[in-house]
């Protein structure tokens, strides 16, 4: 049977569940106690078809540096390849354009990001997307924002939002 690799990356925010297949990086999943690490890879072994085994060494050595470099400001730009295989269709567009499109320390708007992907009337369809979002912190969801300046909404909630986006500059250091 296949399988993919996992393990989890204490972070700022945080312990993150990474898992890869042999295509890249699968998935990010965030606050990954015990519970939330135990549903995630039943729900990720159902939708690969794949055995998961723990392995930080294999697939997941330079996905695992890159984060800690990331997390302790030294990574602008993520270099790893990503297994998109959890997101089709209109997602899997937004995402990418996300992706390669927004660079660290710059927001854009869910409009703004519509537009990008010639679907200007689609903003809540990109919020949606950002919702989907299988590999957060790497295809950069926390970057998308209202319009009027506001977060929005996010998967990780708006604490771990607020803090990446003061990882990045684009807001000041939350006070906790």
């Amino acid at each position: 049977m296949k399988s993919f690799e996992w393990t989890v990356v204490s972070t700022d925010i945080g312990p993150l569940l990474v898992a890869a297949t042999e295509q890249g990086l699968v998935s990010v999943v965030f606050h990954a106690d015990a519970g939330i690490r135990d549903r995630a890879l039943g729900q990720l072994a159902g939708r690969l078809g794949a055995e998961p085994v723990e392995d930080a060494t294999g697939l997941l050595a330079e996905p695992v540096r890159q984060l800690t470099a990331y997390f302790a400001g030294g990574l602008r730009e993520f270099t790893l390849p990503l297994d998109w295989s959890l997101s089709g269709g209109f997602n899997r567009q937004v995402l990418r354009e996300l992706a390669a499109g927004v660079p660290f320390g710059a927001v854009v708007g869910y409009g703004d990001l519509a537009s990008r992907v010639g679907q200007p009337g689609a903003a809540q369809a990109v919020g949606a997307a950002m919702g989907s979002n299988p590999l957060p912190v790497v295809v950069p969801c926390h970057r998308v924002v209202e319009t009027d300046g506001k977060l929005g909404g996010f998967g990780g909630g708006l604490e771990t939002k607020r803090k990446l986006l003061a990882l990045e500059g684009v807001l000041p250091e939350p006070l906790f």
